[in-house]
């Protein structure tokens, strides 16, 4: 039997069902070569010791030492190997040891989106927008502690008792959080999500039904002309990939300030400035918030100001930035809907600690923003925009939008359980368009339905 056929059904065999929340118990596979993978892993994890953290050593130079304490480990083993065998075995336990161990598979899977590690015994992984339960997991609960502790120490962040989660990205700019007992009951838990490392562009996402050519020239339009912008949805619909291709759309000779708690966004413009937020150090000190950072941004001569998540008070400090003169900003923010990000902007102003009547925070929210982009992730697994709204203004104590565009859910699926339904405008030509055109940017009659239908459909939203 070929090793990987081998290892597979004795990591199958090991794995824990999805229903048990109890510690895995131990193998009862009796093949050689699960246990040589075991007593070699455990004989070099105790051979290395602090050397696997020590900050002295290059990659190069742990790899050599990995490979040849490796080598002596094998070397004392009685079961006898072919070299093809030898290399593959070596090279699992090299990941392990010097990678982040059963997930650095995923990691190097360019179609898995997302690892969801829930214990040592339970691993799943997201590709094409559904989640899979996988035959892979750790070793042990030391296991996983180790790789959390790798991917932590690379990232220049501790995690332990008395800190016991932590939110991080890796150099190739995937977006890690782990947390461990006693908040974690199971066992500790990680997730990575991962980016694409060429990100994607408008091209793509039309491709992928994300969005039409129509509203693509709409959004581009409107970015260009300066136009404030949310884009909202909940978690991974894809709101960060949204707003990156979004940013593609700022004019080369603009200057950009972005502003995130984990860099995730990859511009291509040269004249850009990335800020990161900064937690709280061992002492309880050198925190530096979102809100810190938008301050300073408004000092740094910015033309567009790029927030990755409003999520706090920061949202009032970014309303006040698009109402003095910073226009053409750009943030996202999680809500259920067009309607309920409005509301949610209003109760993030409250979380600033400043007492606005609930009026006063509407004009602002009115007044500051232009358009909503809402994302969805369909049953299917897609990723869809299903609203473009206009943000209108005021009527009492409310704040008016208008759709102009809406995802067709009455199309129904295909036989595969597909939507086929896509993005159609509802033929109301928006009130910004004017003020595209005062600046040169005409968008045809034709892009909001048949010219010549008109139609006032504004929608009043109560905070």
């Amino acid at each position: 039997m070929k090793l990987n056929e081998r290892l597979k059904r004795t990591e199958a065999n090991e794995t824990r069902t999805s229903q048990s929340f109890r510690p895995a118990a131990a193998p009862t596979d009796t093949d050689p070569l699960a246990h040589l993978k075991r007593r070699a892993q455990q004989a070099l994890f105790a051979k290395l010791g602090a050397r696997l953290y020590d900050s002295s050593l290059t990659d190069a130079e742990l790899q050599d030492f990995v490979s040849t304490e490796l080598s002596d480990v094998m070397a004392g083993e009685a079961i006898q190997l072919t070299s093809e065998e030898s290399r593959a075995l070596a090279l699992q336990i090299r990941d392990d040891i010097l990678g982040f161990g059963p997930v650095q598979m995923f990691l190097d899977d360019p179609s898995v989106t997302e690892i969801m590690v829930n214990a040592e015994y339970s691993i799943y992984i997201e590709r094409d927008g559904k989640l899979i339960e996988t035959d892979t997991r750790f070793m042990s609960r030391q296991h996983l502690r180790r790789v959390i502790d790798r991917i932590v120490a690379q990232v220049g962040r501790r995690i332990d008792e008395s800190s016991p989660m932590v939110d991080a990205r890796l150099p190739d700019g995937s977006r890690v959080n782990a947390i461990i007992p006693p908040l974690a009951v199971d066992g500790p838990a990680l997730t990575i999500r991962m980016f694409a490392k060429d990100p994607f562009k408008v091209d793509d996402l039309i491709g992928m039904g994300t969005m039409t050519d129509t509203v693509a020239n709409l959004i581009t339009a409107a970015v260009a002309g300066k136009l404030n912008i949310i884009v909202s949805g909940g978690t991974g619909t894809g709101k960060t990939t949204m707003l990156n291709v979004l940013s593609g759309f700022i004019p080369e000779g603009e200057r950009i300030v972005t502003i995130e708690d984990a860099v995730e966004l990859q511009l291509h413009q040269r004249h850009v400035v990335r800020l990161e937020s900064r937690p709280q150090n061992v002492e309880q000190r050198g925190e530096v918030t979102i809100r810190d950072l938008l301050r300073n941004a408004l000092r740094m001569r910015p033309d567009r100001i790029i927030i990755g998540e409003a999520r706090g008070g920061e949202a009032l400090d970014m309303l006040q930035a698009m109402n003095t003169g910073h226009e053409g900003s750009l943030s996202t923010v999680h809500s259920n809907g067009p309607r309920d990000t409005l509301s949610r902007l209003e109760t993030m102003v409250l979380m600033a600690g400043i007492d606005l009547p609930s009026r006063a925070i509407r004009e602002q929210v009115a007044s500051a923003i232009d358009v909503i982009v809402h994302l969805s992730r369909l049953r299917d697994g897609s990723r869809r925009i299903t609203h473009v709204t206009e943000v209108v203004g005021m009527e009492g104590d409310t704040i008016t939008t208008q759709d102009i565009f809406t995802f067709d859910h009455a199309a129904g699926v295909d036989a595969s359980g597909n939507y086929l339904g896509t993005l159609n405008p509802t033929g109301i030509r928006p009130r910004f368009t004017e003020r595209l055109k005062d600046i040169g940017i005409h968008l045809p009659p034709e892009v909001f339905g048949d010219p010549g239908i008109v139609i006032s459909n504004i929608s009043k939203v109560d905070g």
